[in-house]
């Protein structure tokens, strides 16, 4: 797999410096936006950033809070979403192709939405926009959204652990394709976020996405209103997101594409190769 590409920072307008990794021109391709989820950082799009140079301007920032980047001191959603769009603005991005994934499907979705001219696209991984996709596994948070009590919030930040954070790479995942997996990608993860600040962004985020479920009627009328192209990539081992959410972004993306693979929640770390096929492709062809 290739290596990490450099990281840049950026100091942003309200103080702090997001970090982020850049590839290409971005005069001459459009632009694709790889935002991660949790616990992960910029470094889980490595597999792809050199691949897609082919066709676009990549940018991978790393979330307020995650890898490089400083914490903020109310970490949200819309306050992540905020420091991206001034990333790319101040890139001189335009129009963009957004990657849809885990904890970072709020970001981009609520930046897809603020300027839906702009999308070009939706590359959708592992990404929540639909009950369909909340599983068993959602029970303790869900109801730690209903009652914040303090036996609920333990439940709810349970997997907050080095044991928990291994497990976003591993549970479900078969045995050969966990084989494959480089634990230092998991303790590096458990690393940062051990790293003042980094674990309150963590719960932060529990609980904020709450917030995001609750506008999902309005991300359905947004799809179903611009119907903006669609490139779905599934990792069917995911214990977190079920794969019944695929059908959900098809009822509202009926001309989506739709890949359901042998890969856990973190599909990269096993299939980058053929993501990067897909992706390619994807932008290539809208």
């Amino acid at each position: 797999m290739a290596p990490d590409l450099p990281i840049q920072t950026m100091r942003l307008a309200h103080g702090g410096d997001l970090a982020f990794r850049t590839a290409g021109d971005v005069s001459q391709r459009p632009a694709v936006v790889l935002i991660h989820g949790v616990p992960n950082a910029s470094g889980y799009f490595r597999g792809l950033m050199e691949p897609l140079l082919e066709v676009a301007f990549v940018v991978a920032p790393d979330l307020p809070g995650s890898g490089a980047s400083d914490p903020l001191d109310q970490p949200t959603f819309k306050a992540f979403a905020d420091c991206i769009e001034e990333l790319l603005d101040r890139l001189g991005v335009g129009e963009r192709y957004l990657y849809v994934h885990d904890f970072g499907a709020p970001v981009a979705l609520d930046l897809a939405m603020r300027a839906p001219e702009l999308v070009s696209g939706l590359i959708v991984q592992n990404g929540n926009a639909h009950r369909s996709g909340m599983g068993p596994n959602w029970a303790d948070v869900i109801e730690f959204w209903s009652a914040p009590d303090a036996r609920n919030t333990a439940a709810a930040t349970a997997h907050l652990t080095a044991e928990g954070t291994r497990g976003q790479y591993a549970d479900n995942v078969p045995e050969d394709l966990v084989a494959r997996l480089d634990p230092a990608r998991w303790e590096e993860d458990w690393r940062v976020m051990n790293l003042p600040g980094r674990m309150e962004t963590q719960k932060a985020m529990i609980a904020d996405y709450g917030n995001h479920v609750a506008r999902f009627g309005e991300i359905a009328a947004y799809l179903k209103q611009h119907q903006p192209p669609g490139l779905i990539l599934w990792g069917r081992h995911d214990p977190y997101f079920e794969t019944a959410e695929v059908l959900s972004w098809l009822e509202d993306l009926p001309r989506a594409q739709a890949h359901v693979l042998d890969a856990g929640h973190l599909l990269l770390e096993t299939h980058a190769e053929p993501a990067a096929r897909l992706i390619v492709d994807f932008v290539r062809s809208a």
